[in-house]
């Protein structure tokens, strides 16, 4: 088993906790005995899973976007007492619809969550763990790390980054006791999709129904996944053949095909 152990003073922390996959991963972690400092925005929400959790929890709200705040927040955890032993970043969004009708404040934001938090937090909380040769990275990326993804373009772009700088990672961090795992997650019945502008009917129905894996289920996968120092986690068996199809199938076939079906593009 590579993943930490619990200790009073040693501490996971979850960005985007305050639901789905993350408050998930939070559950887990804490059910194994860790402590877990949750970060998002909305603190009314983190201070309910807080309360759920009991006193293994600690809330951070935090603006991940936020380029200070983000700055702070290694400090802000140490000052609780806590070594930061664990990393998930799992904090993301997603826009939706053709660039050329496009947010550009939008679309840097997504950025600056789903990449700049990533790379940021990374490079502020590595050094400490491989300093004390123990630690565990999740980084969440998504099966449309795999392929491209017209009407998401800037999203699957940002996951495709995701997990290529994890692999990287684990290149880097061999020997050090420090391990670090990509998630991938298919569709999951977060709220996630309506947040990025889908119709409920659309989203549930522009995917194959042996896609959709539940949070719970994704969440488990990902912390047996780094318990077990795997650097890429596909949760759900029939996902995995379905990413390598998206990795090797002809983009000149492909890339139509997903710009026909993604309901962002109708």
């Amino acid at each position: 088993m590579t993943l930490p152990a619990p200790a009073p003073d040693r501490a996971a922390i979850v960005t985007g906790a305050s639901s789905g996959i993350g408050a998930e991963i939070a559950r887990d972690l804490a059910g194994r005995g860790h402590q877990v400092v949750l970060v998002a925005r909305t603190e009314s929400k983190l201070a309910e899973l807080a309360a759920e959790l009991g006193d293994r929890a600690h809330v951070l709200p935090t603006d991940l976007s936020d380029a200070a705040a983000r700055a702070t927040l290694l400090e802000r955890v140490e000052a609780l007492g806590l070594v930061p032993e664990i990393l998930v970043n799992n904090a993301g969004l997603s826009t939706l619809g053709p660039v050329h009708r496009s947010n550009p404040e939008a679309e840097l934001n997504l950025v600056e969550v789903d990449v700049a938090a990533v790379v940021d937090l990374c490079s502020r909380f590595l050094p400490g763990m491989v300093e004390r040769g123990r630690g565990a990275v999740l980084n969440v990326a998504s099966m449309a790390a795999f392929q491209p993804l017209p009407g998401q373009a800037t999203y699957g772009a940002a996951k495709s980054f995701v997990l290529s700088y994890t692999h990287s990672l684990s290149g880097e961090l061999a020997g050090t006791g420090v391990t670090v795992t990509a998630l991938c997650p298919g569709p999951v019945d977060t709220g996630f999709g309506e947040a990025a502008g889908f119709d409920r009917h659309d989203f549930e129905t522009s995917l194959p129904s042996f896609m959709w894996v539940t949070a719970s289920e994704v969440a488990r996968a990902a912390v047996e996944g780094m318990d077990r120092g795997r650097v890429v986690v596909i949760p759900g068996a029939l996902n995995r053949p379905a990413a390598l199809f998206g990795r090797f199938a002809p983009r000149r076939l492909l890339v139509p095909l997903l710009a026909r079906q993604h309901p962002g593009l109708r």
